[in-house]
C-alpha cells in the first residue's frame, strides 16, 4: 500500500528497546537482563525472537552472555577497544567515499590532538611515557609499514595519556584509517625524518610537563602534514 512503512522484524524491535534501556543508563553495566522466558512473556514474542535480539546486542558489544547456573545476559562494561572497532568501520566507509577527504581527517586530528597534547603533558605518568617512547621509529632503518604503524601507535598513546578515555575512543579509529595511495604514494624525501623529529619534540614536552610547548609541537606537526600531503 502506498505510503505504508515496513515494520522491522520483531527481534530488531526488541533489540532496539533493550538498547535504549542500556544507552539511557536504566540498565547499568554488569546488570543482568531478565531471563529469556520472562522477556518472552513481557514482550509477547517467541523464545527464538528473544535469542536473536540478544545475539544482535552481543555482536554490538552491548551485552555479554554466560552459561551455567549463575549465567545469563548482562550489560557489558564499556571497552574502548571494542567501541573503537565499531567506529573504525564507519570511518573506513566514509574515508573511501566522496563525502570525506584527507583534509577533513586532518581537521578532526587538529581538533583532537592539539588539546590532547596539552592535557597529556599535565596528566601523563611513567607508563604513558614508556609507551610513547616504544612507539618511536628510526627512519634510517625502518620500512614504510613499520613507520606507519608506529605513527598510529604514538598518537594513540598520546590520546591515552590524557587520562580521558573519550580521547582514546575517538582517536583510535582515526589513526587506523588507511589514507589511500593517492595520499601516501608520493611522499617527499625527508618526510619520515620530519615526522620522527616531531614525535620526539612532542615527547620531550610531555616528559617536561610543558603543556603549551606540547600544544605548539602538535600543531606544528599537523601543519607540516597538511602542507606536505596537499
Amino acid at each position: 500500500m502506498t505510503g505504508s512503512t515496513v515494520r522491522p522484524p520483531a527481534y530488531q524491535q526488541l533489540a532496539d528497546e533493550l538498547r535504549a534501556e542500556i544507552t539511557s543508563g536504566r540498565l547499568q553495566p554488569g546488570e543482568r537482563l531478565p531471563p529469556e522466558p520472562e522477556l518472552c512473556v513481557k514482550i509477547g514474542v517467541s523464545r527464538s525472537t528473544v535469542r536473536e535480539a540478544l545475539r544482535l546486542l552481543a555482536s554490538q558489544h552491548l551485552i555479554v552472555t554466560t552459561r551455567g547456573v549463575t549465567g545469563g545476559s548482562f550489560v557489558a562494561h564499556p571497552d574502548a577497544t571494542q567501541l573503537a572497532d565499531s567506529l573504525s568501520t564507519g570511518f573506513a566507509l566514509l574515508t573511501h567515499s566522496a563525502a570525506v577527504g584527507f583534509a577533513d581527517l586532518l581537521e578532526l586530528r587538529r581538533a583532537l590532538e592539539v588539546p590532547a597534547a596539552g592535557l597529556a603533558a599535565l596528566r601523563r605518568d611513567d607508563s604513558h611515557l614508556l609507551e610513547l617512547r616504544s612507539a618511536l621509529f628510526d627512519p634510517a632503518i625502518d620500512d614504510f609499514d613499520t613507520m606507519m604503524a608506529a605513527h598510529s601507535a604514538f598518537h594513540r598513546a598520546m590520546a591515552k595519556a590524557t587520562g580521558n578515555p573519550l580521547f582514546e575512543l575517538v582517536g583510535r579509529p582515526l589513526y587506523q584509517v588507511s589514507y589511500g595511495e593517492e595520499v601516501i604514494g608520493d611522499l617527499p624525501e625527508g618526510y619520515w625524518v620530519r615526522i620522527d623529529a616531531d614525535h620526539r619534540a612532542i615527547l620531550a614536552c610531555l616528559t617536561d610537563g610543558d603543556a603549551e610547548g606540547a600544544r605548539r609541537a602538535a600543531a606544528a606537526h599537523l601543519d607540516y602534514i597538511a602542507e606536505t600531503v596537499r
